[in-house]
């Protein structure tokens, strides 16, 4: 492991921008922070510092589709016609096709400025529905792509046996995902394994939305697995399924969640877009986090999360680039931000007492959040694992700006990628913008692509 210090004129710890911050990695973790120190004998940083972030939602193969979806052949596309469209690319894909995809994602996701990514992993069986040899061939596949890549991995297997509420019979194009709870209680002790020894990895329990598992089956996965572990699940996304739970059940699905299962601080509620005051205050009195995927949920017209009420209340939540429509931290928290402008005609919308700049707060609550539901611990303090990312200083506005106001240029007048070099557990993994694999990944995947598509 990496035993280095580095030396950082301008870096943003928990309480804010420090200067000239020596950071002391040894074994991967940051076991000492000094600020107003000299730098002499370190590794200088050339920008200014931050820590990296996690994200908490992936479906790593749908990278490959992103962009083919925007033509206008049904006057009431939707979420759900996206889905079929999906469905089709999903059953061309092999595991190698997996990993390939993966590892180009990965890339990119560390040249955006994420460390760990939570990958909710449904696509387990070959297209017929038959299982692999090997139970976690997909979850291994997904694990040779983030080692490639040199990113931290929260492997989330999926639970996945119905089609609708009240344990609907499945149709032919989710015939790749299905596993009854037993098969995945294997499934999930077979990739606990395969990632056993490594250091960047964690795994988590994952439901795929109340649509596709009971409350049975709930229970008996977590009485089996336990809740020391990140446990997450679609849950509102789509009008019509707060409908249809409703119609099944009386209760939305928020609300059906917190009053036959139970909230607490492991569950990462994901597209929690369609919520009523009642379903915000569960969410936010249990400290659950809200997995808030803004680029995808714009890109399929999800709707516009109740974030101003939600963080009124202290709610926790964090961000992930979900189908990949975009891959820029920028544009999720850009996104989030503007949304709640255009619901209430008004400007900074996200902020707190203690944090007036809209884009510290909103850069340290998805740092808060994705640590809690990716069960890592970012950010520039003793005891962290050292993912951190350097700006690119030669950039005007990081160049003449006071630190106090860089994360507000970041994030809202740049457009280019001034994630410059990205470190993980104190090593370097991008440098000067580049990544050593990157080269062998673009042929793989521009290949790949040509042959889908």
């Amino acid at each position: 492991m990496t035993n280095q210090d580095y030396f950082a004129e301008h870096a943003f710890l928990p309480q804010g921008w420090a200067k000239n911050v020596r950071i002391e990695v040894r074994d991967g973790l940051i076991q000492r922070l000094k600020t107003d120190d000299s730098g002499e004998g370190a590794q200088r940083l050339s920008g200014p510092t931050l820590p990296t972030l996690a994200n908490l939602h992936s479906h790593a193969f749908q990278r490959a589709m992103a962009g083919m979806a925007e033509v206008s052949l049904n006057p009431n596309d939707s979420f759900w016609s996206w889905r079929d469209l999906m469905y089709k690319m999903v059953h061309k894909l092999s595991p190698d096709d997996v990993r390939i995809i993966a590892t180009q994602l990965y890339i990119d996701m560390l040249k955006a400025g994420y460390t760990q990514v939570a990958e909710f992993n449904y696509l387990h069986h070959d297209p017929k529905g038959q299982a692999y040899n090997q139970l976690n061939e997909m979850g291994l596949q997904l694990t040779q792509a983030a080692n490639q890549a040199g990113l931290g991995l929260t492997l989330l297997p999926v639970l996945y046996s119905h089609s609708g509420f009240g344990g609907q019979l499945p149709n032919e194009g989710q015939a790749r995902f299905i596993n009854t709870s037993d098969q995945y209680l294997a499934l999930h002790q077979a990739s606990q394994k395969a990632l056993a020894g490594h250091e960047l990895h964690k795994m988590g329990v994952c439901f795929h939305s109340l649509r596709a598992v009971t409350k049975s089956q709930i229970q008996h996965v977590m009485t089996e697995l336990g809740q020391s572990i990140p446990i997450h699940i679609h849950i509102a996304e789509q009008q019509k399924e707060v409908q249809d739970c409703v119609a099944w059940s009386g209760q939305r699905p928020v609300q059906w969640l917190a009053n036959e299962i139970g909230l607490d601080e492991n569950w990462c509620l994901v597209h929690a877009t369609h919520l009523d005051q009642a379903e915000v205050s569960a969410i936010t009195s249990s400290s659950a986090v809200a997995g808030l995927c803004p680029t995808t949920e714009a890109n399929l017209g999800d709707g516009i999360f109740p974030g101003v009420e939600f963080m009124q209340q202290g709610g926790r939540w964090g961000i992930g680039s979900d189908s990949h429509v975009s891959l820029s931290i920028v544009e999720e928290l850009r996104t989030l931000e503007y949304s709640q402008r255009l619901r209430d005609r008004q400007r900074n919308r996200l902020y707190s007492e203690q944090s007036h700049h809209v884009g510290d707060f909103l850069f340290e609550q998805a740092r808060l959040g994705g640590n809690q539901a990716s069960q890592v611990s970012f950010g520039l303090a003793p005891g962290h694992r050292a993912d951190f990312m350097v700006l690119d200083h030669t950039h005007p506005f990081m160049a003449a700006s006071k630190s106090e106001d860089i994360l507000n240029r970041w994030l809202f007048a740049c457009n280019e990628n001034l994630v410059r070099h990205v470190y993980v557990a104190g090593k370097p993994v991008i440098s000067d913008f580049n990544h050593a694999a990157q080269e062998q990944s673009n042929k793989e995947f521009t290949a790949l692509l040509r042959r889908l598509f």
